[in-house]
C-alpha cells in the first residue's frame, strides 16, 4: 500500500513521504509547526507537512492582491479558458488524484474517482459561465436615459474546506470565482492537507504554462489562517464549508466588518417512504445515503420517515441490506464502507449510540468499533440503525458517522412536518409513485430544504444545479445554476444620453 502511495504522490508533484511541505519558499515563521497527515484506511502517516504562521498569511494576501489587479482585466472568456485547462489536468490526474482522496480521507475509490469528476464537470460548467455572466437592462423613468446592470469581480474570495470533499468543494468555488475574476485563497481541512497540495500543484502549472502572476489561486495549511480569512477586510468573500458550531463563528467574524460569506454547514436529511413507494428503488437509495462515505457527507441521509403501513416490511428489509455490507480497504472496490476519518469521529459515533439509547432509541442493526486485522487504524465502525422519536436530543443533532434513525407517520402531512422539524435543512427526498404526494412534498407547503429530491436519495448533487441549505445549513449556494453571483458584486449604471439633466420625480433645481 504504502508503495503504491508513494508513486500516486509522486505522479501529482508532492515530495516523498514523510517529508516537510511548504506552498512558499518562506514559509515557516515563529508561528508555523508541522501537522502529520495519517490515513483512516490503515492508520499509517503518509507525510509531514508544514503550516503556515501569520508572516506566510500576510505574505499570501500581498501577492493575491497584486494578482488581482492582473486578473480582473482579462476577458471572462479567457478567463474562462484557463478553468477549461484545469479541467483537461484534472481529466489526466483523476485515477492518482482520486485514489489519494480515498486513501486521505477514507471514502471508497469509486467515490474518490467521483469527487474528481465534480471537479472535471464544474470547469466544463465554469467554461460556458465565462460567456454568460449576465446583466439586465431597465427602462428609465426618464427620457433619452438608459438603466442596465453589471457585475464585477469582488477580489480576494477566501475558501475554507472541510475534510469530506477534500477536493470537490474547493473545485466549486474556485472555478466560479476565478470566470468571475476573483482570486482564491484556500484553507484546506488539516485533516486532508495532502489532497490540497496536490490540487495546487495542478493548478498553479495551468497558471505558470500560460504566464500568470503567482497569487491568482493560492493555498495556505493550518487552522490559525481560518481566524485570519475570517477577520480580514481585504478578503471580500468567505465560503466556509463545515459544522453549524464554526459556522456561526465564521458569520459572526465575517458580518462584523461586512464581508460577504457562502455558508455550507450541518445537514439532517432525511427520506420519507411512502407506502406508495419502489421499495426496492427506496431501499437503494437509503442504503447508499446512511453509509456512503461512512456517513460522512452533509448530504448522508439520517432519518427514515416510513409510513406506518409498510413499516415493518421496510425496516425488515433495510436489516437484511445492512447484513450484507462489506467493511473495509476502500482502495477495495468490493467494500462498501470505509473508515471514519479519525478517532475523535470514532468517539462522536460511540457517544451518539450511548446518548441515543439513553433517551430510549432501539437499535434493530447494532453499532460498534471494529478492531484488530484488518482494522489496524481503529478508524472502522459498523453502520447501525435505530428506531427512535424524531424529538430525541440526538436526532435533532447532525452525527458525521452511518448512524440511521427510523420513525413512523400516518399522514404525507404529518411526515413533512417531520421531516421540516429540525434545526437543519440542507438536503430531503420522498420515494412515492404517487403524483399528488410528490408534488405537495416539492410545493410551498411541502420540503423546506434547500434540495428537495423525488424518487432518489439525499445523499449527493449534481453540479448544474445550486448546493446549499437553509436554516442552520447557513443559506449559502454553491456550483450551479446563479450561484456565480454570489462571487460577484452587482452595479446599476444609469446613462444620460440627452442634453439635459432631467432629475427623478419631477424634482425642480434650477441655477
Amino acid at each position: 500500500m504504502q508503495t503504491h502511495i508513494s508513486s500516486v504522490l509522486k505522479n501529482l508533484g508532492i515530495l516523498e513521504l514523510n517529508s516537510a511541505y511548504s506552498t512558499g519558499n518562506t514559509w515557516g515563521g515563529n508561528d508555523a509547526h508541522i501537522i502529520d497527515s495519517f490515513s483512516p484506511v490503515d492508520g499509517k502517516k503518509i507525510a509531514a507537512v508544514q503550516t503556515a504562521g501569520k508572516e506566510d498569511y500576510e505574505q499570501v494576501i500581498g501577492t493575491a492582491e497584486l494578482a488581482f489587479k492582473t486578473w480582473r482585466t482579462i476577458p471572462a472568456p479567457k478567463r474562462g479558458d484557463i478553468v477549461r485547462q484545469l479541467g483537461d489536468a484534472l481529466r489526466r490526474h483523476k485515477e492518482d488524484l482520486g485514489t489519494l482522496v480515498s486513501y486521505e480521507m477514507g471514502k471508497s475509490l469509486q467515490e474518490g474517482f467521483g469527487e474528481v469528476q465534480e471537479m472535471i464537470d464544474i470547469c466544463d460548467f465554469a467554461l460556458g459561465l465565462s460567456r454568460q455572466l449576465y446583466g439586465l437592462t431597465m427602462h428609465s423613468e426618464r427620457p433619452n436615459h438608459r438603466m442596465y446592470e453589471q457585475w464585477h469581480p469582488l477580489g480576494i474570495v477566501g475558501i475554507i474546506s472541510a475534510f469530506n470533499f477534500p477536493v470537490a468543494v474547493w473545485s466549486w468555488n474556485t472555478a466560479l470565482a476565478l470566470v468571475c475574476g476573483n482570486v482564491c485563497v484556500w484553507k484546506p481541512s488539516s485533516k486532508t492537507p495532502l489532497c490540497a497540495i496536490a490540487c495546487h500543484r495542478i493548478l498553479a502549472k495551468v497558471l505558470a504554462d500560460n504566464d500568470l502572476p503567482e497569487g491568482i489561486s493560492s493555498l495556505i495549511i493550518g487552522n490559525a489562517a481560518g481566524d485570519l480569512i475570517n477577520n480580514d477586510k481585504r478578503v471580500s468573500l468567505v465560503s466556509f464549508t463545515g459544522s453549524t458550531r464554526i459556522g456561526r463563528i465564521v458569520s459572526a467574524a465575517v458580518a462584523s466588518r461586512f464581508g460577504k460569506s457562502i455558508l455550507e454547514l450541518g445537514g439532517n436529511n432525511a427520506i420519507i417512504i411512502s407506502k406508495d413507494a419502489d421499495l426496492d428503488m427506496s431501499i437503494i437509495g437509503a442504503v447508499f445515503g446512511a453509509v456512503g462515505t461512512a456517513g460522512q457527507r452533509c448530504t448522508s441521509t439520517r432519518r427514515l420517515i416510513i409510513h406506518e403501513d409498510i413499516y415493518e416490511d421496510f425496516k425488515n428489509k433495510l436489516v437484511s441490506a445492512y447484513g450484507q455490507l462489506r467493511i473495509g480497504d476502500p482502495l477495495d472496490q468490493h467494500h462498501h464502507v470505509g473508515p471514519l476519518i479519525d478517532q475523535a469521529a470514532v468517539e462522536m459515533y460511540t457517544k451518539a449510540i450511548e446518548k441515543g439509547k439513553a433517551e430510549g432509541a432501539v437499535f434493530v442493526v447494532e453499532g460498534g468499533v471494529l478492531s484488530g486485522h484488518p482494522y489496524d487504524s481503529g478508524c472502522y465502525v459498523k453502520p447501525c440503525v435505530a428506531e427512535v422519536e424524531n424529538h430525541f436530543e440526538i436526532v435533532q443533532e447532525e452525527t458525521f458517522a452511518p448512524i440511521l434513525y427510523l420513525i413512523r407517520y400516518k399522514t404525507l402531512e404529518e411526515a413533512i412536518a417531520l421531516q421540516n422539524d429540525v434545526p437543519q435543512g440542507l438536503s430531503s427526498a420522498i420515494m412515492t409513485l404517487n403524483l399528488r404526494e410528490a408534488e405537495l412534498f416539492l410545493s410551498s407547503l411541502g420540503s423546506d430544504c434547500g434540495i428537495a429530491n423525488v424518487n432518489i436519495g439525499t445523499s449527493g448533487a449534481e453540479i448544474g444545479g445550486a448546493f446549499g441549505g437553509e436554516k442552520e445549513t447557513g443559506g449559502g449556494r454553491e456550483s450551479g445554476s446563479d450561484a456565480w453571483k454570489g462571487y460577484m458584486r452587482r452595479q446599476t449604471n444609469t446613462i444620460n444620453y440627452a442634453a439635459t439633466l432631467p432629475l427623478a420625480q419631477g424634482i425642480k433645481f434650477d441655477l
